[in-house]
């Protein structure tokens, strides 16, 4: 009892540094130059001020590191807080100048590969259905690196609307959290410990970054947040289970889905992968009509509807998981396609279901193809 209720006492504390530092990285970002200027591609009407992941940082740096250290090792620590430092330099450069994509990816890189040597967090090996342990031997080092790299750009991509990323983000971390501290043995809660420790950290920027917001996360902590979700939920998959490999991306449908599907629509589209585009989900929500806020709690819901599914899979045997799988992608897919996310004329499971139950449609088609 005395040590959950110490634990509370400083996450509240963590909680309450986050929010009384926002303020002042608020003045910091406008004299520094970190601030989002009007544009074709903005939802902001007027400049505000980014590099507000810079007061999630600080804090939680400062609780792992200072309030936990009774909990935390400080050399277990340190280099888990060193390549957040370096993704964190690397956000920030790219507030104030606007880096190019290449050198974004080398500072992430760098992060990555010292999370990999130095923090030693890897992917060792995993253990599928019917094939059994598989190790992955000199292959942990790329699978971690593109894991890592993936996940942190997949939470920036979706950094579009006021408070988007940031409640995604302790959605995320919440659910990772508690599958952590119930199914991960012996790292279980120790990870989920680190974890709501963050969660603290973005509750005390939350207010400010709910919409209408008066400061944005920048990509000083939408990498951030993007980097820490995928070292933490790393650590339950040094030696991973079909499940727990499975779990984080669904966990992080929502940044997965928007960055696959960008990638799909702009590889149709004949468009570099790194190019940007105003047809991400929060875009897509936007033009059907939705509010700032109804899109974003939409997506909050829809984050929600991941996790839960999540829960379901660490209870689920594994044919059960299997075909629980194959009726989200299913639902997924038909949810895609009526928003329009690669594009409103690209609909093949709906065709393929009008197909199915439109005898008058399915005579056409077929009479279409009769005359090829």
């Amino acid at each position: 009892m005395d040590f959950a209720f110490k634990f509370i006492v400083r996450l509240f504390i963590t909680m309450i540094i986050s929010l009384v530092l926002t303020p002042f990285i608020k003045l910091l970002a406008f004299k520094i130059g970190a601030a989002d200027k009007p544009g074709a591609r903005r939802i902001n009407t007027k400049i505000m001020p980014t590099a507000g992941g810079l007061s999630i940082f600080i804090s939680f740096s400062f609780s792992v590191l200072y309030l936990f250290r009774d909990t935390f090792a400080f050399a277990t620590m340190m280099p888990m807080i060193l390549g957040a430092l370096i993704v964190v330099v690397t956000g920030l450069i790219d507030d104030i100048w606007e880096l190019k994509p290449y050198q974004k990816m080398l500072g992430l890189l760098l992060a990555a590969l010292e999370i990999y040597f130095f923090a030693g967090i890897q992917i060792k090996s995993f253990t599928l259905p019917f094939l059994g342990h598989i190790e992955l031997g000199w292959l942990g080092l790329p699978m971690t690196i593109l894991w890592i790299l993936a996940i942190t750009n997949s939470v920036n991509l979706i950094d579009g609307l006021d408070g988007l990323a940031s409640g995604v983000s302790m959605i995320a971390l919440v659910t990772i959290g508690i599958i952590g501290y119930f199914f991960l043995p012996n790292t279980g809660a120790y990870v989920a410990m680190m974890i709501f420790a963050l969660v603290a950290a973005i509750a005390g920027f939350f207010p400010y970054n709910f919409y209408p917001a008066t400061i944005y996360l920048g990509d000083t902590g939408a990498l951030f947040l993007g980097f820490m979700i995928s070292v933490l939920s790393l650590q339950g998959l040094k030696n991973a289970t079909f499940i727990t490999m499975l779990t984080p991306m669904f966990i992080l449908g929502v940044p997965i889905t928007d960055t696959v599907y960008a990638m799909i629509r702009r590889k149709f589209n004949k468009q570099p992968i790194s190019s940007a585009d105003k047809m991400h989900l929060h875009h897509r929500l936007l033009s059907l009509g939705f509010t700032h806020r109804g899109a974003v709690l939409t997506i909050y819901a829809l984050a929600l509807v991941f996790s839960f599914i999540a829960l379901l899979m660490n209870y689920a045997s594994t044919w059960a998981t299997i075909l629980l799988i194959i009726s989200s992608a299913i639902g997924l897919e038909l949810f895609i396609e009526l928003i329009g996310l690669v594009g409103e004329n690209r609909q093949p499971l709906m065709r393929t279901l009008k197909f199915i139950g439109n005898r008058k449609y399915r005579q056409e088609v077929l009479e279409r193809n009769k005359r090829k």
